[in-house]
């Protein structure tokens, strides 16, 4: 979802009430960041509170490349990760993540290796469907087996749209926080839905009632549940005690617009991009009777903050052996504070732009390839502009392009070479990058490598339901990530 699809963001057709009334119940962060402006690495740093140029989750295959996990991807989270859930678990808590993992697909990556309690959802991206010979449909997981595969068991109809997945998901989580409640046991979700990624879906009751089209069913769907969620923690008696954040791992993806893509509201481009629009993301904080209602922060945060706050929350102290990237966003929450700290836009291997203040440096600019815009992939549709949405990689690292993203959020008027603004806010800025990369180690690049063999052949529990696929002969290449 991009920043622009709330209500409460500005989008015009008013269709997220629920969400609209979380945030004047809760806290609205206005700058709101993802890691990565794709979704495997932005939930790798979600999890693990670091960039995920540390946690491995990136490419040297080529220069500045995103990459994520397809069913042919050899990597996933490393053992040396430490992930939340794992953390949690030391003060009591019970984990489940319901919906998308994407974090690596071999048994050696299941969300039950590391930290998770329960699971229900998938390991990719409900791409399909597939022929079961040239590559298998996505497997559904209950905990450690599958219980069927996309297309097949759990239907997605391509053509009307309809799937029930959203309301598969809405219920695992009203049980789990039921079952949680009844025992007295502190808990930790991971509601990872992704009705709003291509191909698009919805449930029946819902498909036609958007004036945004399918899309507009999907994110109705959506905001329908979180209300329905949130209403059952307060009907159980323990939302005053429970802790809840809505935000997105990237921004709207634009190439799939607008049929099937969002809206970034007034930014640049949208997923795949590390321009505002791909990067910068909705974000709720609810807690009723500590977060004030109707509070607005202008706290430059991310997702990796979340892994802080949590810890902080459960009265865990955060792994001392290895850089986090995430701050505890508590004080701002509970007391208005405003705390100085950058935002650092990679893509891939590479830095590509840096927040701080309200100003932004562009270091590289890229939106895609030519070759590939002449296909017709166009991350940025309807905003060009002049040397900053490039086709070819540019470099800005002796004379950064700067932005003040009060006066120009969609970054259109890159500030003049010449001015004393444009002087101080660089040094400003060059001397957080200096200190970043001096203390940076990179993590083992986790996506480099893609094999047939390792797809989604024979998933655990793939014999009880007569579902195992013959695997064919491995074959490991370099992964090629165009964009």
């Amino acid at each position: 979802m991009g920043w622009g699809d709330l209500g409460v963001f500005g989008e015009p057709s008013k269709e997220t009430p629920n969400l609209d009334q979380m945030a004047a119940e809760g806290m609205l962060f206005l700058d709101f960041y993802t890691a990565s402006p794709l979704c495997s690495p932005s939930r790798a740093a979600l999890l693990t509170g670091r960039l995920p140029v540390r946690n491995g989750f990136y490419t040297t295959n080529g220069h500045a490349r995103n990459a994520y996990t397809p069913q042919d991807i050899v990597g996933g989270i490393p053992d040396s990760e430490l992930l939340l859930p794992e953390l949690l678990k030391k003060a009591g808590y019970t984990n489940k993540i319901i919906g998308k993992w994407h974090l690596g697909h071999r048994p050696r990556f299941h969300p039950l290796r590391h930290g998770f309690d329960e699971w229900f959802g998938s390991p990719n991206c409900h791409f399909g469907p597939y022929d079961s010979r040239e590559r298998p449909n996505i497997p559904v997981y209950r905990d450690w087996d599958m219980v069927g595969r996309y297309y097949e068991d759990f239907k997605i109809d391509l053509k009307t749209g309809e799937a029930n997945l959203t309301q598969f998901y809405l219920q695992e989580a009203l049980d789990f926080i039921s079952k949680q409640q009844a025992s007295q046991q502190p808990f930790f979700l991971y509601w990872a839905i992704d009705a709003t990624h291509a191909p698009v879906y919805a449930s029946k009751q819902f498909l036609g009632t958007s004036q945004r089209g399918l899309y507009g069913d999907a994110v109705r769907e959506i905001d329908d549940s979180i209300g329905k969620i949130l209403k059952h923690l307060q009907q159980l008696g323990i939302s005053e005690n429970t802790f809840v954040f809505f935000t997105s791992d990237n921004g709207a993806a634009l190439i799939s617009a607008p049929r099937q893509g969002g809206s970034n509201g007034p930014f640049l481009c949208g997923k795949q991009t590390t321009f505002e629009g791909g990067m910068r993301e909705p974000a709720i904080a609810w807690w009723p009777g500590h977060i004030p209602a109707g509070g607005v922060s202008h706290q430059l945060a991310s997702v990796m903050d979340l892994f802080s706050t949590s810890l902080s929350l459960a009265g865990v102290q955060p792994p001392s052996d290895r850089q986090i990237d995430g701050i505890d966003l508590l004080p701002v929450m509970l007391q208005g504070r405003l705390i100085d700290r950058p935002i650092f836009y990679y893509r891939g291997n590479e830095l590509m732009a840096v927040r701080a203040g309200l100003y932004k440096a562009h270091y590289w600019t890229w939106s895609n390839s030519w070759e590939e815009h002449s296909k017709g992939i166009d991350f940025c549709p309807g905003q060009s502009v002049a040397g900053v949405t490039t086709h070819t990689q540019e470099e800005h690292t002796y004379l950064p392009l700067l932005f003040h993203l009060g006066r120009d959020p969609g970054e259109k008027y890159p500030l003049s070479f010449a001015s004393e603004e444009y002087q101080r806010a660089v040094e400003h800025i060059s001397g957080l990058v200096q200190q970043h990369k001096a203390s940076l180690v990179p993590g083992q690049p986790q996506l480099n490598v893609c094999d047939q063999a390792v797809m989604n052949w024979s998933p655990p529990g793939c014999e009880k339901l007569g579902k195992c696929l013959k695997a064919p002969e491995s074959d490991p290449k370099k992964c090629s990530w165009p964009h």
